[in-house]
C-alpha cells in the first residue's frame, strides 16, 4: 500500500475538529503538514500541539497568499484538504442574506480558490490529491439547512467538475461526506462529554487517509461516513 511518507499536505480549517485530526493522523504516517485557519491564536495553539508550521488566513479572500506561504514552507504540494467551512441553521423565514453570503464565500468560493491555487503545484509534482470535506448535508436537505446544505450541494458539484477536468492530469479529487461528528462545529458544547456511539473526528481522518493511501492508479470519488448505531 502506498505511504504518506514525505507527502506535502495543506489542511484548511486545521485548528480543531476534523482538520486537526487529519493532520495528526497524517503526521503519524510520515506526511509533512501545514495548517491553515482564520483564528491566528487558535491556529498557532493547534500547530504547537502538532509541532507543524501554519499560515493564518481566510480561504475566501486570502487563498493565493495562503497557498504561497504553505508551498514555501513545504517545498511544493501533494495534497490539499479543503476542510474550512461553517454553517448556521436558518429557516426560510430567518434567512439572513449576509450570513448566507459568508457561508458560501467560505464553503464554496474559498474551496474553489484554494483548489485553483493548488493546481499549478500539483502540475509541477506531476500528480496530486484534492480532498473536499463536504457533509451528508450535501446529499439531502433538511429543515433549517438552506444556507449550509446548499453550500455543500455546491461543493459536491465542484468536486464532480474538478474530477472530470483533473483526472487526465493525474490529480485525484475525493469528496468526503461525514454525518454528525462530535466536534465544536456550529457552536456545539462538548463539555458534557462524548457519546462513544457517535462519530469522532478521528473516524473521518481514518477514512480520508485510507482513501489517500490507495494506489494512485485508482481513486475514491465520494465517501460517506455514518455512525453504525448512534441510537442505543
Amino acid at each position: 500500500m502506498p505511504s504518506l511518507t514525505d507527502q506535502r499536505m495543506l489542511i484548511t480549517g486545521g485548528s480543531a475538529g476534523i482538520g486537526f485530526e487529519i493532520a495528526r493522523a497524517a503526521l503519524e504516517q510520515g506526511a509533512r503538514v501545514v495548517l491553515n485557519g482564520r483564528d491566528a491564536a487558535r491556529l498557532e495553539a493547534a500547530a504547537d500541539k502538532l509541532h507543524v508550521p501554519f499560515v493564518a488566513g481566510d480561504v475566501g479572500t486570502d487563498a493565493p497568499a495562503i497557498m504561497a506561504s504553505a508551498v514555501e514552507q513545504l517545498g511544493g504540494l501533494d495534497v490539499l484538504v479543503n476542510n474550512a467551512g461553517w454553517g448556521r441553521r436558518m429557516t426560510l423565514e430567518e434567512l439572513d442574506a449576509d450570513v448566507m453570503h459568508e457561508i458560501w464565500r467560505t464553503n464554496v468560493l474559498g474551496a474553489a480558490l484554494m483548489a485553483q491555487a493548488a493546481l499549478p503545484h500539483f502540475e509541477v509534482a506531476g500528480a496530486g490529491a484534492l480532498v473536499n470535506i463536504a457533509s451528508t448535508a450535501a446529499l439531502k436537505g433538511y429543515a433549517g439547512g438552506s444556507a449550509y446544505s446548499s453550500s455543500k450541494f455546491a461543493l459536491a458539484s465542484l468536486s464532480q467538475c474538478w474530477a472530470a477536468e483533473l483526472r487526465p492530469r493525474n490529480i485525484r479529487v475525493l469528496q468526503v461526506n461525514p454525518s454528525e461528528v462530535q466536534t465544536g462545529f456550529g457552536g456545539r458544547d462538548l463539555s458534557a462529554g462524548m457519546n462513544p456511539r457517535k462519530l469522532f473526528a478521528e473516524d473521518v481522518a481514518h477514512a480520508v487517509l485510507g482513501a489517500l493511501t490507495m494506489h494512485p492508479r485508482g481513486f475514491v470519488p465520494e465517501l460517506t461516513i455514518h455512525a453504525t448505531n448512534p441510537w442505543e
